[in-house]
């Protein structure tokens, strides 16, 4: 059973709490913890195989084989071969131009530096992705068992941001988490919580249905059990991470480099990619040169103004449970970075010549940006005339629309289309009087009021909230993203309660969602159902599909009496096959996948085949619904 955020949350504060005041006991609780995933593996596969011993011992010894006994044994090996063969979970390889070191010398060097004073494991790979990011991967060979493959990798982007001591203060970070040099209990923690953080993941992506039977049930409860019980020492650990990069560089040049990569980061998201994105509006293909073009704005300094507010967003956040990094205000006093300085929020210094710059060279500089310039257009393209196609037709309508607002006031179906039109167009200020005028016709327009909320919010405009909110009573399916929108803003103002509070509700209600996907996921003769209230139009229309399948004699439509969420109506299709002279006997999964794909309906419908036996008793019972009849052929 999986644990929820508000029980996590309230696991880890209280963990945190007997960490300071019993340090030894917390440490050997989280052992114990780590020790508990690997030894519930080995006693069911040594259970297993002890039984199997057991048999072939018996078999042995009493020179008797009969077919029980040895059907017996197969099937114990059968459960043992799927543990084996699951707990060899394949991780996928880190992406990225793989680097050695006679084409880059110098950082190699560097790296072989770092990895020495910090008594670090050396790397088996060193990749360069688009990626502003920096990170230690280590992809486990052996699944559970480790032997671990180690990639380090390196973003252009960030190693163009920085000068190279901020570099080496980064790297210097990533490596701490694995040095011998400080806590060796710390760091084989971190590195068991990755290889579990991967084998969860792969394994629930994986389609082994005995690695569920066995394992799913023990993982849904032992990784968020153990995540949560690690957390503390996790985020100790990216403290003591960033006293190895201070103790190899300074602490000034750590704390620079955090607050260069907070800066250039929500530059790049906000303003450099946004950019981009506009040219859509106006150039039938993507720029060719979009990754030479970044490198060349962030070696220079960005605004100062915008520095200055992109700073104070990111220190106003609070450290929370929802990551083990700390937020950066922590960050930096940690780290003994003086408190005026916060204030005084100064300006990243100028970098004169890049890390990347001084490790790579120029003419390699230039040539990786060239290699990503060509590998971003081409994954672009598609997509990128995509969007200009759209845009282009949404152009003509909006010119249409406007001339027509000019002559008459627009309907509210109209008067959306011009407030959506003109915020894909030209943004959220020049729609926002649209958007208003939307409300003035009907104040509860879910689509307009959610879109002034991101406006506001956007803004830093609280009255968005309000927003918001009117938008989701209406939507429930926007209520998660809806409620991130508003935690997000208030991480940003600083407001760590508030935020909290719609993380909670986000979680709420994804478990109401996990319940409803429960309720609807079958439906059997238990179930209730009531008279369909789709519009004589509407079954009109789906008659004419069913017509279409000569395999379909019969069709029954009634709706699911659901309890969570019963204003999102639930539709069953009861269909009668009608049975072939010679058909395989797979034929009525054929004719579900068939209706499934190429059927439209209004709402969400669950397709059953009424043909069966053992659906002799919801047949009847669904045949008893007033106007459940919709199709006989």
């Amino acid at each position: 059973m999986t644990i929820t955020q508000k029980q996590f949350d309230t696991l880890v504060g209280t963990l945190e709490n007997f960490s300071k005041a019993h340090p030894r006991s917390y440490r050997l609780r989280v052992a114990l913890f780590a020790i508990l995933g690997y030894a519930y593996i080995f006693l069911v596969l040594a259970g297993l195989l002890t039984l199997i011993g057991l048999i072939v011992s018996f078999i042995v010894f009493s020179h008797r084989a009969n077919f029980a006994i040895i059907k017996l044994a197969i099937l114990l090996l059968i459960p043992a071969w799927v543990i084996v063969r699951s707990l060899w979970v394949t991780v996928p390889e880190p992406e990225g131009l793989k680097l050695n070191r006679h084409q880059v010398p110098k950082l190699f060097a560097l790296v072989d530096e770092l990895t020495t004073k910090l008594q670090a494991p050396r790397f088996h790979n060193i990749l360069l992705n688009q990626e502003f990011n920096a990170a230690v991967v280590q992809v486990p060979r052996l699944g559970i068992f480790g032997w671990q493959e180690n990639y380090l990798l390196l973003g252009l982007p960030l190693m163009q941001s920085l000068s190279l001591e901020q570099l080496k203060a980064v790297m210097a970070h990533e490596l701490g988490h694995l040095s011998g040099n400080h806590s060796r209990f710390a760091a084989w923690i971190y590195r068991i919580r990755k290889t579990w953080m991967q084998i969860y993941e792969r394994l629930h992506q994986s389609d082994q249905s005995g690695a569920s039977v066995l394992f799913n049930r023990f993982l849904d409860w032992y990784w968020p059990s153990f995540n949560a019980y690690s957390f503390t020492l996790a985020r100790m650990n990216e403290y003591e991470a960033d006293r190895c990069a201070a103790q190899l560089t300074s602490a000034n040049n750590t704390a620079e480099a955090l607050i260069n990569i907070e800066v250039k980061a929500r530059f790049l998201e906000s303003s450099f990619w946004s950019d981009i994105q506009k040219r859509a509006e106006h150039q039938a293909d993507p720029p060719s040169n979009a990754y030479s073009s970044m490198l060349t704005v962030l070696h220079n300094p960005i605004a100062e103004e915008e520095t200055k507010q992109w700073l104070e967003q990111a220190l106003a956040q609070k450290t929370s449970y929802a990551d083990t990094h700390p937020c950066l205000a922590d960050r930096l006093k940690s780290l003994g970075y003086q408190t005026t300085q916060l204030e005084t929020l100064p300006q990243p210094a100028t970098i004169q010549i890049s890390a990347a710059e001084h490790l790579l060279g120029k003419m390699i500089l230039h040539k990786f940006a060239k290699q990503f310039d060509q590998d971003w257009k081409a994954a672009i393209s598609t997509p990128w005339r995509q969007r200009y196609a759209y845009l282009q037709e949404t152009k003509d309508k909006l010119r249409a629309l406007n001339q027509k607002a000019q002559m008459q006031t627009l309907p509210e179906q109209e008067a959306w289309e011009r407030a959506y039109y003109t915020l894909e167009l030209q943004g959220g200020e020049a729609a926002l009087p649209f958007l208003q005028d939307v409300l003035k016709i009907q104040p509860d327009h879910a689509e307009a009021n959610y879109t002034i909320g991101q406006v506001f919010l956007h803004k830093a405009d609280a009255s968005g909230i309000a927003h918001i909110e009117k938008a989701i009573e209406q939507r429930v399916d926007w209520v998660i993203a809806g409620c991130e929108l508003v935690y997000g803003f208030f991480c940003q103002q600083g407001q760590t309660e508030e935020a909290q509070k719609y993380r909670a509700r986000a979680e709420q209600h994804y478990q109401l969602l996990l319940k409803a996907q429960q309720e609807r996921a079958t439906v059997g003769d238990y179930d209730r159902f009531q008279p369909h209230t789709l519009k004589a139009l509407e079954v009109n229309e789906l008659k004419q599909q069913l017509a279409c399948y000569p395999q379909v004699k019969e069709a029954y439509l009634v709706e699911k009496v659901v309890k969570y969420f019963p204003e999102k109506h639930f539709c069953v299709l009861g269909i009668v096959r009608k049975p072939g002279l010679i058909e395989s006997s797979d034929a009525s999964h054929k004719l579900i996948n068939l209706l499934v794909t190429n059927l439209q309906f209004p709402t969400e419908t669950y397709i059953i085949i009424l043909n069966h036996g053992s659906s002799d008793k919801l047949k009847k019972k669904i045949c008893q619904i007033h106007r459940s009849l919709i199709f006989r052929r």
